[in-house]
């Protein structure tokens, strides 16, 4: 399994990613990242900014931000 999804615990975005990769039946690691954005810095590493949710599909050499994005991504690769 090559997914992971840094998300925020209580973020609404991330809660509506994280739902749907579920609902899917999408295996993906989670992170957990910070409430500051000044110590998110691996999802930096990863993507570039701190904002969240960020998802990395290895499998498909995929990085990507913004829940919007993230959602129709999964539904053309994962549904």
């Amino acid at each position: 399994m090559g997914r992971t999804l840094y998300q925020l615990d209580g973020c609404p975005y991330c809660e509506k990613v994280a739902d749907r990769l579920d609902e899917l039946g999408v295996d993906y690691d989670s992170i957990w990242v910070e409430p500051l954005h000044s110590e998110r810095d691996e999802v930096k590493r990863v993507s570039g900014q701190r904002a969240v949710p960020v998802l990395v599909d290895e499998d498909r050499g995929v990085t990507m931000a913004e829940s919007d994005r993230i959602l129709e991504f999964a539904e053309r690769s994962y549904a």
